[in-house]
């Protein structure tokens, strides 16, 4: 059974910046090296945030925007794997939209290095075919190209959220040569897992992250697929996990699918999945070329000129109305973000941005912009 929201975490983040803080030179030095969290997250108590790095008037402003500018329902962000900032009800399950497919990219590693899953084998090959009929051009997309958005393959989808509204005509693009985010690609990739590896995603999920991360919250039974079957025989798997969870897959990732000494995700697939694949100039359509973002495999890569400072080697999984699990190597830093979509809210791309924005000056890092959501 799904959660009901719990507010007074929101009450208990707002006393504990309102406190005031002391620096504490000894807690600094206990704290210089990065943490896994076990059944608990670790978390920096208000009187050592100063010693931490973190600036409690400016964390006070990041919930102020928060507060009046957002439609957030769980913030989590952690600094060298200990909790500095929350915001909202951490531990309700909601829906995580498309950051299911940056999910998905890290359960592929396993089967793809053992053999299991062979990033060459063609839509044909696997007798992969959908309502109405493939056509010839489209069957030979691979299954690597399903993972990249680059299939050109513009079948309609069993659920929209997409941009198959601009895609090109089909069949006139030839397959690993055109980017389009299109969730017949990503659907697709789902169900050639499961044909594949003989194994529901839920239970990957559980098995490859819940368990060996040590998932709080997770809910083997709330998980399930939904899609029109009359569009696409391919449903979406769409995923319910909690801000604080999602939280411990960034800091994996942050670790290049490293947890606490054992490799979870080989650290050449970590690397692999977060590479750019369609650098920010080759984005489609046009428009998205005037943002930030490549694409990887099924994560948004920072790419480009602004690709710099604490965005160096960045990169984010994104979801419909505000769901995200971005991860900042450079700078030891997830932070994880939920708008429980069953409210009808939307928290925006510039919301999101602003709140990095402010949690980076409240951690005393400089800012390489100008940036687009100023």
């Amino acid at each position: 059974m799904l959660r009901a929201r719990r507010r007074p975490f929101v009450v208990a983040a707002v006393l504990a910046l309102m406190a005031p803080a002391a620096a504490h030179p000894a807690a600094a030095q206990q704290h210089l090296q990065s943490v896994f969290p076990g059944s608990e997250w670790e978390r920096v108590e208000r009187d050592n945030l100063e010693a931490y790095g973190w600036s409690p008037a400016a964390l006070r402003d990041t919930y102020e925007f928060i507060r009046d500018s957002a439609n957030t329902t769980g913030l989590v962000v952690a600094d060298r794997g200990r909790i500095v900032f929350t915001y909202g009800d951490v531990e309700e399950l909601s829906y995580l939209a498309s950051v299911r497919k940056s999910i998905l990219s890290m359960l592929y590693g396993y089967w793809v290095e053992n053999g299991t899953i062979d990033l060459e084998a063609t839509m044909a090959d696997l007798g992969v075919d959908d309502v109405g009929g493939l056509l010839d051009v489209e069957k030979t997309a691979t299954v690597h190209h399903l993972i990249t958005a680059r299939s050109g393959v513009y079948h309609p989808a069993s659920n929209g959220g997409d941009n198959l509204a601009d895609a090109p005509p089909r069949g006139s693009q030839v397959p690993g040569g055109y980017m389009l985010y299109n969730n017949w690609d990503f659907n697709a990739a789902g169900a050639v897992f499961e044909q594949l590896t003989g194994r529901n995603i839920y239970d990957e999920v559980q098995s490859q992250l819940a368990v060996p991360l040590r998932f709080q919250d997770w809910d083997r039974s709330a998980q399930s697929k939904s899609g029109d079957l009359s569009v696409s025989r391919n449903p979406a798997y769409h995923m319910w996990i909690s801000t604080r969870d999602m939280a411990r897959v960034g800091l994996l990732m942050l670790h290049e699918g490293n947890w606490d000494g054992k490799q979870v995700i080989s650290r050449d697939w970590a690397r692999r999945i977060v590479s750019v694949v369609t650098p920010l100039e080759e984005m489609n359509p046009v428009g998205r070329r005037d943002g930030y973002f490549g694409y990887g495999y099924m994560w948004w890569v920072w790419d480009g000129p602004r690709a710099v400072g604490p965005f160096e080697g960045a990169y984010t999984g994104r979801g419909a109305v505000g769901q995200w699990i971005t991860v900042l190597p450079a700078v030891d830093l997830v932070i994880t973000h939920k708008t429980n979509s069953v409210y009808g809210r939307t928290t925006s791309w510039e919301s999101w941005h602003r709140m990095i924005e402010l949690l980076l000056e409240a951690r005393g890092i400089e800012m390489p912009g100008p940036y687009p959501w100023r």
